[in-house]
């Protein structure tokens, strides 16, 4: 698989695999995303999935692939520090505001971000109907969260703060999402590399979960939270495997933008499991965010 994968990177095929795994990537957060808000707390979510990372992760990075080079050991340890700064602003970010409101802000802010890094790191050059389609996507996920901020009133500075670390947040997803482009790169096996990936950068939240669980205890039922930490790890290899591998094998801003429409699968899980309104404004501006992903996949 290792061998296929580099055999057609950089190919028109490489290029049409790589929208097909950012799309299913943007279908798969989504659902992640709406995990960590549903009916556990946030902190607690995240640290059951990372502990079933763990547990999923390493028998792979031990015995079924390639031992990591020295050097991908030290980008790991990178990704490991951006990883855990971007999941505490998540999980800050979803203490005080609703799903809807917080999940757009995150992934409105990290495409725009990665375009524009990875045009000047790794020379990716976009049209200008692209830029376009890209300005269509950010701004529409902008003003999306901005619609969901106007219409929860229950508390507006709560609502306010995680606006700014929903901001934090999405500034850490271009961020994470260029490096791990670039690390994944610099690995001979790309498996070799998502394998420890999600082994390392997945031992930092059970250790926060259990001291918040001592304190606490489990809001919602230990075995409830096992169940869907257990699928959020599952589905985290989806996400954010598929979408790390679709760096590798065309453009990291195509990828990154194709990503976030997941934000278009957040609001309608938003609006039919969790319960939260969508009206006709909210669903003009996921339309917005459909066709700036449209352009940008079409206008190159």
């Amino acid at each position: 698989m290792s061998d296929w994968i580099l055999s057609i990177a950089g190919t028109p095929q490489g290029a049409l695999w790589a929208s097909v795994l950012a799309l299913v990537s943007a279908i798969a957060h989504a659902g992640f995303g709406a995990l960590q808000k549903g009916r556990h707390d946030p902190w607690m979510i995240r640290g059951a999935i990372d502990g079933w990372l763990v547990v999923i992760s390493a028998p792979v990075a031990l015995f079924l692939v390639p031992w990591p080079t020295p050097q991908t050991f030290a980008i790991l340890a990178g990704a490991l520090g951006i990883h855990f700064a971007y999941k505490l602003s998540v999980a800050l970010a979803y203490e005080r505001a609703a799903f809807t409101v917080v999940y757009p802000m995150i992934r409105g802010t990290g495409p725009l971000v990665t375009v524009i890094a990875a045009s000047l790191l790794f020379e990716e050059l976009f049209t200008p109907m692209q830029w376009l389609g890209v300005a269509c996507l950010s701004g529409g996920m902008a003003l999306l969260a901005l619609r969901n901020m106007a219409a929860d009133a229950v508390d507006p500075e709560g609502v306010r703060r995680g606006l700014v670390f929903a901001l934090i947040g999405g500034l850490l997803v271009a961020l994470y999402t260029v490096y791990d482009a670039w690390g994944i790169r610099q690995s001979a096996d790309p498996f070799t590399f998502l394998a420890w990936f999600f082994f390392i950068t997945a031992l930092d939240f059970p250790v926060l979960a259990w001291i918040r669980y001592r304190r606490l205890g489990a809001p919602g039922g230990v075995a409830s939270l096992l169940r869907r930490g257990l699928a959020g790890a599952l589905i985290a290899w989806v996400s954010f495997g598929g979408v790390m591998l679709a760096t590798r094998l065309d453009k990291v801003g195509e990828a990154a933008v194709l990503r976030e429409t997941s934000t278009v699968w957040a609001a309608l899980i938003g609006w039919f499991i969790l319960g939260e309104t969508v009206g006709p404004r909210r669903l003009l501006l996921m339309g917005l965010i459909a066709l700036g992903a449209v352009i940008v996949e079409f206008g190159g």
